[in-house]
């Protein structure tokens, strides 16, 4: 495919773009299911220290004996997900291990694969550094010489555990996101491969973002990278994350974990646009910790799956700790998108605004679950929770659940729900401008999404704007 062909792609075929697959090729993979055999194979293929053996036999054994949530009020259906039915690890044909340093020394395929995805394309444009994982291994990892040279590591986190021991040691699944928090972080503590890891020193500001990309391309298959990133005090970084996997008849399972762990006086903001096949349960576990002064930002678009539950979870430790998160959400025919945020406010002064906006289409559902907690003592706290719900049809439900649990009297505690369909008095204006049916749709979701996607980089808001449009499009069943 030349470059012309390849960036009229780009610019015009979004869904084309997504759902073209390509032939297996697999260096080693293991066979469906789980158990003690599944992550020692995984373990000695990755030629891993016994500690990080060890801690993966301990998630096991917390997978093996928790149940599968299933009494949370109007959750998603996961009777369907059944691990013994999917490959926890594929690790594709790719010379070197830590993935490649040249894009041109990946297989044609996987070159094919990404470059349809736009990964060459974002690197050129004002990236620090880009890491593109394919199945479970990363295989392409690049960061700006002058980010490496003020201390700033970007790589994968296969990588990490064997040059950064003691960081990994004393951060990976220890304070964040242990593998007894749920079943499914059980899962990816036993079985997870791939990733990013990010270090940045005491007062380095990194003002130019990073960029990771997550691709399925196996039928059947389960992806578990883990996100690791640690900010020191002082210091700034904006990581992007994207993700897709094309169309199968079977189901894939998505379950990656991201720790964030954000110093006195840093900035962490963290975007992600995810893309799913509509055969793809997207179970995440991700979690910030802040110290005093510092800020987290959480941006997520979430479409395209079967089911998703996903709430990232923020914990402000320090006094005067800040979290903003924002999440988009589109759901349709045949799709449970179950999305929300978690605070807990554990000191004085902090603060924290969530803004959950959300679209459902022909008998879709979208629900936003979230949780405030405001500890005793964490007085002078305050929070905001602004959840907006846009519905096209009688049969699409949006439902907001809603948690606050106050411990303390001196806080500022707001919440606002809203519930609205999309008007045939607003489609008819808009068709008396000239735009048809489903122009003037996509023109009022736009309007509605983009207190969301300004806040994005242009590319990625860009892209949003796009798989939205892909989504009602399929929907109404136009070509």
């Amino acid at each position: 495919m030349s470059s012309e062909e390849q960036d009229h792609l780009k610019e015009t075929d979004t869904e084309a773009r997504f759902e073209f697959k390509k032939e297996q090729k697999s260096a080693f993979e293991t066979g469906k299911g789980l158990t003690e055999e599944t992550v020692r194979l995984i373990s000695e293929d990755k030629d891993e220290p016994d500690w990080m053996l060890e801690r993966r036999l301990r998630a096991l054994e917390h997978w093996q004996n928790m149940p599968m949530p299933t009494d949370w009020p109007g959750q998603p259906d996961l009777s369907e997900v059944d691990i013994e039915q999917i490959v926890p690890y594929i690790r594709p044909d790719v010379d070197k291990r830590s993935g490649a340093d040249n894009w041109e020394d990946l297989p044609d395929e996987i070159q094919d694969t990404f470059e349809q995805l736009g990964i060459p394309e974002a690197e050129r444009e004002a990236l620090s550094g880009v890491g593109a994982q394919y199945e479970s291994e990363v295989v392409y990892q690049n960061m700006q010489e002058r980010w490496e040279e003020k201390g700033v590591v970007f790589c994968n986190m296969d990588e990490a555990v064997r040059e950064y021991p003691e960081l990994v040691k004393e951060y990976f699944m220890t304070k964040c996101v242990p593998p007894s928090d749920n079943k499914f972080a059980a899962l990816h503590g036993a079985v997870w491969s791939g990733g990013s890891f990010v270090y940045v020193p005491e007062d380095v500001t990194v003002n130019m973002p990073v960029q990771a990309y997550f691709r399925m391309n196996s039928e059947g298959m389960g992806q578990f990278e883990h996100t690791l990133i640690i900010a020191e005090e002082g210091s700034e970084v904006h990581y992007i994350e994207g993700c897709s996997a094309p169309k199968y008849g079977s189901h894939n399972l998505h379950s990656g974990g991201v720790e964030v762990f954000v110093g006195e006086d840093a900035h962490v903001q963290y975007s992600t646009v995810q893309n799913w096949s509509k055969n793809t349960y997207n179970l995440n576990t991700k979690r910030a910790i802040v110290e005093e002064n510092g800020t987290m930002e959480w941006i997520s678009g979430s479409m395209g799956s079967k089911a998703t539950m996903l709430y990232p979870c923020t914990i402000l430790k320090g006094r005067g700790a800040t979290d903003n998160h924002i999440t988009i959400a589109f759901a349709g025919e045949d799709q449970n998108i179950d999305t929300g945020a978690k605070v807990y406010h554990n000191a004085p002064e902090t603060k924290s605004t969530i803004e959950s906006k959300s679209i459902s289409k022909d008998g879709g559902r979208t629900n936003y679950r979230g949780l405030v907690h405001i500890a005793d003592g964490a007085e002078n706290s305050s929070t905001s929770v602004e959840c907006d719900a846009l519905m096209f049809d009688n049969e699409s439900t949006s439902d907001t659940m809603p948690y606050m649990e106050i411990n303390e009297s001196k806080v500022d505690v707001a919440h606002e729900a809203t519930v609205g369909k999309i008007g045939d008095e607003d489609v008819f204006y808009l068709q008396s401008r000239g735009l048809d049916d489903d122009d003037a749709k996509q023109m009022i979701v736009a309007g509605f999404i983009e207190p969301i996607t300004e806040e994005l980089p242009i590319e990625y808001a860009v892209e949003l704007n796009r798989l939205i449009e892909l989504e009602m499009e399929e929907a109404s069943g136009n070509p």
